[in-house]
């Protein structure tokens, strides 16, 4: 446990500098995790259901007035041509303004040539992959910056799989030697809901369990694990979930118990009395900034 916390601490310290440009500036706004203006669909791979898709497309404008970029960074150097994923999403939306945006190269993305269409954007949506390539092509950017002004203007950022966990400030399973090494050699994502670690194929590749020490660890993080065909859609710091599967919640006072923050010197109690995590499945909501289920009438 001790190689673990020191890791993590090591880790959460360099991690900014592992890459060459400075961080860009966040603009502080009352909320703890979620977006001030725009919204987040984040999906744990496995394809999306129609349900996402409508309100994906609802959240970029509809059909006729959206503008989407997609981002292929995950896909590696194939992600130039990877036009499956714009079909995918005319296909799967009727939205006919779909255009592939992709490059490898820091200096690109740092063009204003480059990021011309995200201004234009009203959503953006990252396929998957490995989330560390998107964080070497973007990471810090110009275009970082322009896909935090997508929010902004109240447009929609989503992604799958790969493209969910980059959303996180903490860049879970980022390691380029694979995905079985949970804090890697690269540890910042996008950070568009801030504060968080994402996971991603939660129960379909047995990882429900994965958060739990990182988070015990971490009282300021959330931690979101998404089953496949299963999104949670934010906008400030509430989300709701959308899908066919569960949406797994990692939060260190569920996961610590009053009673083992009292002796937090490392003699109390490991008796959990609340469980590591817990599960919320469609149409259910969640307040990220009071880590509350939000309980509606008549439910």
């Amino acid at each position: 446990m001790k190689n673990y916390i020191y890791l993590f601490s090591f880790l959460l310290i360099f991690s900014t500098q592992s890459f060459s440009q400075s961080p860009i500036t966040i603009k502080e706004t009352p909320t703890r995790h979620g977006p001030e203006k725009g919204s987040l669909i984040i999906i744990g791979g496995g394809g999306a259901t129609p349900e996402i898709w409508n309100k994906f497309t609802e959240l970029a404008g509809g059909k006729d007035n959206a503008r989407i970029v997609v981002i292929t960074a995950a896909a590696g150097d194939s992600g130039f041509y990877k036009t499956d994923a714009v079909e995918l999403v005319k296909k799967e939306t009727g939205i006919k303004n779909v255009t592939l945006l992709h490059t490898s190269s820091l200096t690109e993305a740092n063009s204003e040539k480059f990021i011309a269409p995200i201004k234009a954007a009203t959503g953006i949506y990252f396929v998957g992959g490995r989330q560390w390539r998107i964080a070497d092509s973007y990471l810090n950017t110009l275009t970082h910056k322009a896909f935090q002004e997508v929010l902004e203007r109240g447009g929609v950022i989503s992604g799958t799989s790969a493209g969910a966990s980059i959303q996180g400030s903490f860049l879970w399973r980022g390691d380029t030697k694979g995905a079985h090494i949970l804090i890697g050699d690269h540890t910042q994502g996008l950070g568009f809901l801030k504060n968080s670690a994402i996971d991603q194929h939660l129960m379909r590749r047995n990882r429900q369990f994965d958060l739990i020490e990182f988070i015990r660890q971490s009282p300021e993080i959330i931690g979101i694990g998404l089953d496949e065909a299963t999104a949670i859609v934010v906008q400030k710091d509430i989300f709701e979930v959308v899908g066919r599967s569960y949406v797994a919640v990692y939060d260190y006072n569920t996961i610590v118990t009053k009673r083992e923050r009292k002796f937090s010197d490392g003699n109390g109690p490991e008796t959990n009395y609340q469980g590591p995590f817990f599960l919320l499945k469609q149409g259910q909501k969640y307040d990220l900034k009071e880590r509350k289920v939000i309980q509606e009438p008549g439910k």
